[in-house]
Protein backbone atom coordinates (compact mmCIF):
# COMPACT_ATOMS: atom_id res chain seq x y z
CA UNK A 1 0.00 0.00 0.00
CA UNK A 2 0.97 3.38 -1.06
CA UNK A 3 0.34 6.54 1.70
CA UNK A 4 0.55 9.73 1.69
CA UNK A 5 1.14 11.94 4.94
CA UNK A 6 0.25 15.66 5.19
CA UNK A 7 1.39 16.32 9.35
CA UNK A 8 1.28 19.47 10.62
CA UNK A 9 1.84 20.74 14.34
CA UNK A 10 1.74 24.25 14.96
CA UNK A 11 2.96 26.13 18.19
CA UNK A 12 1.59 29.31 19.45
CA UNK A 13 3.49 31.44 22.06
CA UNK A 14 1.53 33.62 25.08
CA UNK A 15 4.93 36.04 24.54
CA UNK A 16 7.73 36.31 22.17
CA UNK A 17 9.65 33.35 22.88
CA UNK A 18 13.64 33.68 22.83
CA UNK A 19 14.14 30.76 21.10
CA UNK A 20 13.13 26.91 20.35
CA UNK A 21 15.49 23.96 20.18
CA UNK A 22 13.14 20.60 18.76
CA UNK A 23 14.48 17.08 18.61
CA UNK A 24 12.48 15.43 16.09
CA UNK A 25 11.65 11.67 15.61
CA UNK A 26 9.53 12.51 12.24
CA UNK A 27 11.50 10.32 9.83
CA UNK A 28 9.71 6.65 9.14
CA UNK A 29 11.42 3.63 10.37
CA UNK A 30 13.64 1.42 8.27
CA UNK A 31 13.06 -2.32 7.92
CA UNK A 32 11.12 -4.54 5.62
CA UNK A 33 8.17 -3.67 6.10
CA UNK A 34 8.19 -0.22 4.76
CA UNK A 35 10.06 1.87 2.11
CA UNK A 36 10.04 5.93 1.79
CA UNK A 37 8.85 6.92 -1.43
CA UNK A 38 9.72 10.91 -0.47
CA UNK A 39 9.88 12.49 2.83
CA UNK A 40 9.89 16.15 3.72
CA UNK A 41 10.45 18.23 7.40
CA UNK A 42 9.79 21.64 7.35
CA UNK A 43 10.38 24.06 10.08
CA UNK A 44 9.42 27.68 9.91
CA UNK A 45 12.27 29.65 10.17
CA UNK A 46 14.14 26.98 11.78
CA UNK A 47 17.82 25.54 11.10
CA UNK A 48 18.43 22.20 10.96
CA UNK A 49 21.01 20.52 13.56
CA UNK A 50 22.70 17.21 13.99
CA UNK A 51 21.26 13.92 13.01
CA UNK A 52 22.10 10.94 14.10
CA UNK A 53 19.98 7.23 14.43
CA UNK A 54 19.74 6.22 18.47
CA UNK A 55 20.35 2.77 19.54
CA UNK A 56 16.57 1.63 19.14
CA UNK A 57 17.15 2.11 15.44
CA UNK A 58 15.55 5.77 15.35
CA UNK A 59 16.61 8.51 13.16
CA UNK A 60 16.92 11.82 15.32
CA UNK A 61 16.75 15.37 14.27
CA UNK A 62 17.87 18.33 15.60
CA UNK A 63 16.48 21.86 14.96
CA UNK A 64 16.82 25.64 16.51
CA UNK A 65 14.55 28.03 15.64
CA UNK A 66 16.20 31.89 16.53
CA UNK A 67 13.83 34.29 18.04
CA UNK A 68 11.74 36.29 19.00
CA UNK A 69 9.00 35.04 17.76
CA UNK A 70 5.42 33.39 18.50
CA UNK A 71 4.63 31.04 16.59
CA UNK A 72 6.62 27.82 14.84
CA UNK A 73 4.82 25.35 12.33
CA UNK A 74 6.88 21.98 11.74
CA UNK A 75 4.93 20.27 8.36
CA UNK A 76 5.74 16.94 7.49
CA UNK A 77 5.03 15.54 3.95
CA UNK A 78 6.02 12.42 2.04
CA UNK A 79 5.08 9.35 0.60
CA UNK A 80 5.93 5.70 1.96
CA UNK A 81 4.76 2.26 0.56
CA UNK A 82 3.98 -0.55 3.09
CA UNK A 83 3.69 -4.13 3.50
CA UNK A 84 1.76 -6.21 6.07
CA UNK A 85 3.89 -8.41 7.94
CA UNK A 86 1.90 -9.51 10.56
CA UNK A 87 2.79 -7.20 12.95
CA UNK A 88 6.97 -8.01 12.56
CA UNK A 89 9.86 -5.86 12.63
CA UNK A 90 11.60 -7.62 9.87
CA UNK A 91 15.12 -6.04 8.80
CA UNK A 92 15.23 -3.34 11.40
CA UNK A 93 18.34 -2.40 13.01
CA UNK A 94 19.20 -1.51 16.40
CA UNK A 95 21.70 -2.18 19.11
CA UNK A 96 19.57 -2.07 22.54
CA UNK A 97 19.23 -5.38 23.89
CA UNK A 98 15.34 -6.43 24.59
CA UNK A 99 15.63 -6.81 28.29
CA UNK A 100 16.19 -2.97 28.78
CA UNK A 101 12.34 -2.71 28.08
CA UNK A 102 11.71 -4.48 30.86
CA UNK A 103 12.15 -1.38 32.77
CA UNK A 104 8.71 0.21 33.89
CA UNK A 105 8.16 4.48 34.04
CA UNK A 106 5.72 6.17 35.62
CA UNK A 107 3.18 5.91 32.82
CA UNK A 108 3.63 2.44 32.85
CA UNK A 109 3.86 1.49 36.65
CA UNK A 110 1.28 -1.05 37.21
CA UNK A 111 -1.24 -1.33 40.02
CA UNK A 112 -2.93 -4.45 41.73
CA UNK A 113 -5.62 -3.87 39.47
CA UNK A 114 -2.91 -4.12 36.33
CA UNK A 115 -1.50 -7.33 37.79
CA UNK A 116 -4.80 -8.82 38.22
CA UNK A 117 -5.19 -8.36 34.36
CA UNK A 118 -1.68 -9.76 33.41
CA UNK A 119 -2.35 -12.79 35.13
CA UNK A 120 -5.94 -13.53 33.25
CA UNK A 121 -3.88 -14.16 29.89
CA UNK A 122 -2.73 -17.24 29.38
CA UNK A 123 -0.96 -18.79 26.70
CA UNK A 124 0.47 -21.54 25.23
CA UNK A 125 4.41 -20.23 24.19
CA UNK A 126 5.34 -16.38 24.33
CA UNK A 127 3.26 -15.58 20.78
CA UNK A 128 0.18 -16.90 22.29
CA UNK A 129 0.55 -14.83 25.53
CA UNK A 130 1.33 -11.65 23.84
CA UNK A 131 -1.91 -12.10 21.79
CA UNK A 132 -3.90 -12.94 25.28
CA UNK A 133 -2.48 -9.87 26.65
CA UNK A 134 -3.77 -7.46 23.56
CA UNK A 135 -6.73 -8.57 23.55
CA UNK A 136 -7.63 -8.59 28.05
CA UNK A 137 -6.26 -4.77 27.45
CA UNK A 138 -8.98 -4.19 24.90
CA UNK A 139 -11.54 -6.01 27.06
CA UNK A 140 -10.38 -3.90 29.70
CA UNK A 141 -10.35 0.04 28.22
CA UNK A 142 -12.72 1.00 25.39
CA UNK A 143 -12.00 3.54 22.65
CA UNK A 144 -13.33 6.87 23.94
CA UNK A 145 -11.55 10.09 22.89
CA UNK A 146 -11.81 13.05 25.51
CA UNK A 147 -11.81 10.99 28.77
CA UNK A 148 -8.19 11.02 29.13
CA UNK A 149 -5.39 13.69 28.63
CA UNK A 150 -1.59 13.32 27.72
CA UNK A 151 -0.18 12.76 31.10
CA UNK A 152 -2.96 10.00 32.15
CA UNK A 153 -1.20 6.99 33.31
CA UNK A 154 -2.25 3.16 32.58
CA UNK A 155 -3.28 2.31 35.41
CA UNK A 156 -5.45 5.41 35.51
CA UNK A 157 -6.85 4.55 32.29
CA UNK A 158 -7.96 0.50 33.24
CA UNK A 159 -9.72 2.24 36.47
CA UNK A 160 -12.03 4.79 33.73
CA UNK A 161 -12.11 1.78 31.68
CA UNK A 162 -11.63 3.97 28.68
CA UNK A 163 -9.43 5.82 26.50
CA UNK A 164 -7.17 6.68 23.65
CA UNK A 165 -4.33 4.81 21.39
CA UNK A 166 -1.91 5.80 23.90
CA UNK A 167 -3.90 4.65 26.99
CA UNK A 168 -4.19 1.18 25.45
CA UNK A 169 -0.56 1.08 23.92
CA UNK A 170 0.52 1.92 27.98
CA UNK A 171 -1.52 -0.74 29.82
CA UNK A 172 -0.47 -3.58 27.10
CA UNK A 173 3.41 -2.29 27.66
CA UNK A 174 2.58 -2.65 31.59
CA UNK A 175 0.78 -5.99 31.74
CA UNK A 176 3.66 -7.04 28.96
CA UNK A 177 6.04 -6.30 31.25
CA UNK A 178 4.36 -8.41 34.33
CA UNK A 179 4.49 -11.33 32.89
CA UNK A 180 8.71 -10.95 31.67
CA UNK A 181 7.90 -9.83 28.19
CA UNK A 182 10.14 -6.73 27.19
CA UNK A 183 7.37 -4.27 25.68
CA UNK A 184 7.86 -0.75 24.39
CA UNK A 185 5.59 2.51 22.73
CA UNK A 186 5.41 2.88 18.75
CA UNK A 187 4.77 6.44 17.51
CA UNK A 188 3.22 6.44 13.75
CA UNK A 189 0.53 6.85 11.53
CA UNK A 190 -2.38 4.78 10.58
CA UNK A 191 -4.63 5.00 7.58
CA UNK A 192 -8.20 4.52 8.05
CA UNK A 193 -10.75 4.30 5.55
CA UNK A 194 -14.55 5.72 5.78
CA UNK A 195 -15.64 2.07 6.72
CA UNK A 196 -12.77 1.73 9.33
CA UNK A 197 -12.77 2.40 13.11
CA UNK A 198 -12.91 6.24 14.47
CA UNK A 199 -8.98 6.39 15.43
CA UNK A 200 -7.22 9.55 14.34
CA UNK A 201 -4.72 9.20 11.73
CA UNK A 202 -1.70 10.40 14.43
CA UNK A 203 -1.40 7.10 16.18
CA UNK A 204 0.51 4.99 18.83
CA UNK A 205 0.65 0.95 19.41
CA UNK A 206 3.38 -1.69 21.20
CA UNK A 207 5.37 -3.91 20.43
CA UNK A 208 6.77 -6.88 22.17
CA UNK A 209 9.53 -8.88 22.31
CA UNK A 210 8.90 -12.50 21.41
CA UNK A 211 11.25 -15.47 21.09
CA UNK A 212 11.93 -16.50 17.55
CA UNK A 213 10.36 -13.54 15.75
CA UNK A 214 11.63 -9.91 17.76
CA UNK A 215 9.73 -7.59 18.61
CA UNK A 216 5.88 -7.56 17.18
CA UNK A 217 3.34 -4.80 16.90
CA UNK A 218 -0.23 -4.91 18.74
CA UNK A 219 -2.73 -2.30 18.72
CA UNK A 220 -5.32 -2.99 21.16
CA UNK A 221 -6.92 0.01 20.59
CA UNK A 222 -7.84 -1.63 16.85
CA UNK A 223 -7.94 -5.17 18.53
CA UNK A 224 -5.14 -5.87 15.59
CA UNK A 225 -1.16 -6.06 14.98
CA UNK A 226 0.09 -2.94 12.50
CA UNK A 227 -0.33 -4.14 9.05
CA UNK A 228 -0.26 -2.22 5.57
CA UNK A 229 -2.34 0.25 7.30
CA UNK A 230 -0.10 1.41 9.53
CA UNK A 231 3.25 4.07 9.39
CA UNK A 232 5.84 3.71 12.06
CA UNK A 233 8.35 6.11 13.44
CA UNK A 234 9.86 5.31 16.84
CA UNK A 235 9.84 3.73 19.69
CA UNK A 236 10.40 4.36 23.39
CA UNK A 237 9.46 3.63 26.94
CA UNK A 238 6.37 5.05 27.33
CA UNK A 239 4.40 8.05 24.94
CA UNK A 240 6.42 10.85 26.27
CA UNK A 241 9.80 8.75 25.72
CA UNK A 242 8.59 8.40 21.94
CA UNK A 243 7.13 11.43 21.28
CA UNK A 244 7.52 12.48 17.64
CA UNK A 245 8.33 16.30 18.93
CA UNK A 246 10.15 17.07 21.91
CA UNK A 247 11.40 20.44 22.82
CA UNK A 248 12.43 23.29 24.96
CA UNK A 249 11.58 26.96 24.54
CA UNK A 250 13.43 29.96 25.99
CA UNK A 251 11.77 32.81 27.21
CA UNK A 252 7.67 33.17 27.08
CA UNK A 253 5.09 32.29 30.01
CA UNK A 254 2.89 29.27 28.11
CA UNK A 255 1.87 27.35 25.08
CA UNK A 256 -0.43 25.73 22.86
CA UNK A 257 -0.27 23.46 20.43
CA UNK A 258 -2.55 22.56 17.15
CA UNK A 259 -2.09 19.43 15.83
CA UNK A 260 -3.56 17.84 12.34
CA UNK A 261 -2.73 14.71 9.98
CA UNK A 262 -4.16 13.17 6.78
CA UNK A 263 -3.33 9.95 5.64
CA UNK A 264 -4.18 9.31 2.43
CA UNK A 265 -3.75 6.06 0.24
CA UNK A 266 -1.78 7.32 -2.77
CA UNK A 267 -1.72 6.72 -6.25
CA UNK A 268 0.34 3.59 -7.15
Amino acid sequence: MRLSVDHVTRYRYDAPVRSVVQSQRLTPSLFAGQKVIDWEVTVTEGRKGAAHRDGAGDQVQAWTIAGPLTSVEVRVRGTVETEDLAGVLRGHRESVMPDCYLRSTPPTQADVALHRLAETASGADSLALAHALSQAVSDAIAYRPGVTHAHTTAAEALALGEGVCQDHAHALIAVARLRGIPARYVSGYLFVSEEGAPHEAAHAWAELHVPGLGWVGFDPANRCCPDARYIRLGSGFDAQDAAPIRGVARGGTGESMDVTVAIQQANQ
